[in-house]
């Protein structure tokens, strides 16, 4: 009785079972498949319609299967489980086609829709949109853009290579630059500052590979948002950043008879998440180089002609690394994060003549070496809060820049003639330096209409610089070299930027926008020494207004006029004290005591496309206020010391 009653458990079980599982589709479980086969024709013509999309979906439609047809109008999907199917069929031009049910079955597994008529669609546009690419070079109310990313010859290089294509800026031989004549420029990094120009531009910009770059930003009237640094204007560089979905990477390398270099970089990003990193190298065979000087003296009776000439031999190498991450908490909040790591050094090594000739002549012969090296990091996290209107933005950002410096100089006079002591001298110079730069900002764009946005925000800038400096000359005598305790100290220099601005952009109607705003800048500095010299201390506060107003003549032609007010504070290449004296005929020093420039400028600028031309006048005059000049002064004994003082007021007018 048991077993019979197990036996009929089990064969109930079994009928349960096989009734649950069935077709996936509908139709009884089978290891039978079929095929659905047919032809796409047009409708009007009756031609065959090549390459349309089929798809084989459920009767809920939940996709299963698909195709596209052949040059002759037909498809066919094989191994097709048995059940009940709907297919719909589409092509560019054609309304979208779902056909009756077609059903498999054991008995028969085939179908044949035979042929199938597509309808031409009909289409009614309302509105056509026409979109292009960015130009090379775009005019917009603010700034000259230039596309970096858009030059096919900007794969190899550096970013000398794609400064020197910049409408306005002109960039020499040794890389340094300038904006309508004048190297007092606020150089950015995608909108911030770097300590990677810290010390030496030149030097930086080979450490950027030109294919990293998207555009450069020349801005000669920055609104109330920018710092006020830099008289001449800023130059924004940007930089590639995020990437599309999934990853990329590239290697490049270059050699020429200049510079060499080799470029890695890697990206990936998946979903709200990426990340981003590379390394760069570069580095330049030996090469000569030919330098000439002469001064005349005329302030004594006598008159002094004092003339050098020699040759050195220099070469050089640099690096640069970044890594960098962005994370897409939702649609309203984002975190980016980027570390960027830098060094380069110079060697050069020479032979130099000099020639004095006063009430006797002298003469000498000195060979020289000297190694510069630099190397650093930046650091930059930002938190930026997006609101339901797109335009509606908050950033927090912090960035620590630190840079650190080691300059070795040593001369040696191999021969000389005439009575002048200083034409004997073998020393050395050292100096190791260290800038550290952190910013604290905090920006707020706000909206109110489509003719009216707000932009307000505060920025703290903290610097400390110490400059360790020495300086040995070998005692004859003793067979050693000494310290030179007039030219040996600890130098400590702080310089604080306490700033506020806000900023408005106004639309009067489809002919006329402004940008107005001003901006509030606290300086406060320090400087101080490790031996019994005598610190000093200063502050001094700014008001930087900023105008522009700008008039649309047609889609393609714009005229604009614009004031603003600029600060150029001394650098630390200004204000070290430390004296280069591997030539005793010319020696260099900064000055600490040095005030900032102040310039204001107004500028009229019109812009316009002829025949697929871009056309950009622009006029201006600027006047500076305690403009820093290099000055010279001559000791008795013939020596030239080169230093730097506000020397007094700059009036240019020019034309672009």
């Amino acid at each position: 009785m048991k077993k019979l009653l197990f036996f009929t458990l089990t064969f109930l079980c079994t009928l349960q079972l096989t009734a649950q599982y069935g077709g996936r589709y509908g139709a009884p479980q089978s290891s039978i498949t079929g095929k659905i086969t047919g032809t796409i024709l047009d409708a009007n013509s009756g031609n065959a319609v090549e390459y349309a999309t089929v798809v084989l979906t459920d009767l809920e439609s939940k996709q299963i299967d698909g195709g596209l047809t052949n040059a002759k109008g037909q498809f066919k999907l094989q191994e097709v489980k048995l059940g009940s199917y709907l297919l719909k069929i589409s092509f560019v031009g054609y309304a979208e086609l779902t056909t009756d049910t077609v059903t498999l079955t054991k008995s028969n597994p085939d179908f044949d829709l035979e042929e199938i008529q597509l309808e031409p669609a009909a289409l009614a546009l309302e509105t056509v949109t026409v979109s292009a690419e960015k130009s090379l070079y775009e005019n917009k109310v603010d700034k000259v853009v230039y596309n970096a990313e858009k030059d096919i010859t900007n794969k190899i290089g550096d970013a000398t290579d794609v400064l020197r294509k910049t409408p306005m800026l002109s960039v020499d031989l040794d890389g340094n630059v300038e904006l309508r004549g004048s190297r007092n420029i606020q150089i950015l990094l995608n909108g911030r500052p770097s300590g990677l120009f810290a010390n030496s531009v030149k030097d930086a910009l080979k450490s950027i590979p030109s294919d990293q770059i998207k555009s450069v930003e020349v801005i000669t009237s920055p609104s109330a948002k920018y710092d006020g640094e830099g008289s001449a204007g800023i130059i924004n560089i940007i930089t590639k950043k995020k990437s599309i979905e999934g990853i990329s990477g590239s290697v490049n390398t270059s050699i020429s008879n200049r510079t060499n270099n080799s470029n890695v970089s890697l990206s990936a990003a998946k979903g709200r998440f990426g990340v981003s990193g590379g390394g760069y190298g570069w580095w330049t065979l030996p090469r000569d180089a030919t330098t000439l000087f002469e001064r005349t003296d005329n302030s004594t009776d006598i008159t002094s002609i004092l003339s050098t000439s020699g040759v050195a031999e220099s070469e050089s190498f640099g690096y640069n690394g970044n890594f960098g991450a962005f994370y897409d908490l939702n649609a309203y909040n984002t975190i980016n994060s980027t570390i960027q790591f830098n060094g380069f050094q110079t060697n050069n090594i020479g032979l130099d003549q000099g020639f004095l000739a006063d009430s006797i002549d002298h003469f000498y012969t000195k060979d020289f070496s000297s190694r510069n090296f630099r190397n650093g990091y930046d650091w930059s996290t930002d938190y930026i809060k997006k609101f339901e209107n797109p335009d509606q933005e908050l950033v927090l950002a912090y960035q620590i820049n630190v840079s650190n410096s080691i300059s070795d100089e040593q001369a040696e006079s191999i021969d000389s003639l005439g009575n002048w002591s200083d034409f004997e001298f073998n020393n050395k110079n050292e100096n190791l330096g260290k800038n550290t730069e952190q910013t604290f900002q905090l920006d707020y764009t706000h909206p109110f209409s489509k003719k009216f946005k707000l932009e307000t925000g505060a920025k703290a800038i903290i610097r400390d610089i110490d400059s360790d400096y020495k300086y040995e000359q070998f005692n004859y005598n003793t067979g050693q070299f000494e310290v030179n305790t007039l030219n040996t100290d600890l130098f400590f220099y702080n310089q604080d930027v306490y700033a506020a601005y806000i900023s408005t952009n106004i639309t009067l109607n489809e002919k006329y926008s402004a940008l107005i705003g001003a901006r509030y800048e606290r300086t406060e500095l320090n400087g101080s020494y490790n031996s019994e010299i005598d610190g000093f201390e200063d502050s001094y506060n700014n008001i930087l207004p900023s105008i522009s107003l700008s008039r649309s003549i047609n889609q393609f032609t714009n005229i604009r006029v614009s004031y603003s007010e600029r600060i150029q504070r001394p650098s630390l290449f200004y204000i070290n004290p430390y004296a280069t004296i591997n030539d005793p005929t010319n020696i260099r020093l900064g000055n600490p005591g040095l005030s900032p420039e102040l310039s204001r400028q107004v500028e009229l600028a019109y812009s316009t496309f002829v025949k697929g031309t871009m056309l950009s006048l622009s006029a201006y005059y600027k006047n500076t206020q305690d403009i820093i000049e290099s000055y010279l002064t001559v000791g008795e004994n013939g020596n030239g010391i080169t230093t730097f003082q506000n020397v007094g007021t700059n009036n240019s007018i020019g034309l672009s």
